[in-house]
């Protein structure tokens, strides 16, 4: 017992030590204006590094993530119907379908999906 606590104790003050010495000799020293900026042939940046981002497209981009991992969730459904009663696969397909559409028409319908605004 007082070897496993003695060992986990040796181990953490090695890790400790180790993290410590990273973390003080990773830091820049000199922080230069120049450094700092954005390369632009050697002169001043005419306009900020920072381009801003297009929230619709990011919101187009998470709808189709959603709807690919839907598609993803339909693939097995034609392997299980082998499986299974035709009644029962049957009705939770269309359910499940069905839950798709009416989030498709909900996006539809609130304009997520509209590029242009």
């Amino acid at each position: 017992m007082w070897l496993m606590m003695n060992t986990a104790i040796i181990i953490f003050s090695i890790t400790l030590i180790i993290m410590t010495l990273a973390s003080l000799l990773s830091k820049k020293m000199i922080n230069d204006r120049e450094k700092n900026s954005p390369f632009e042939c050697g002169f001043d940046p005419k306009s900020s590094a920072r381009l801003p981002f297009s929230l619709r497209f990011f919101l187009i981009a998470v709808i189709f993530l959603i709807f690919d991992v839907e598609i993803a969730l339909l693939l097995p459904v034609i392997i299980i119907n082998n499986w299974s009663k035709i009644s029962s696969w049957s009705m939770v397909t269309i359910f499940f379908i069905l839950i798709l559409l009416l989030g498709l028409y909900h996006e539809w319908n609130q304009g997520a999906l509209e590029w242009a605004i």
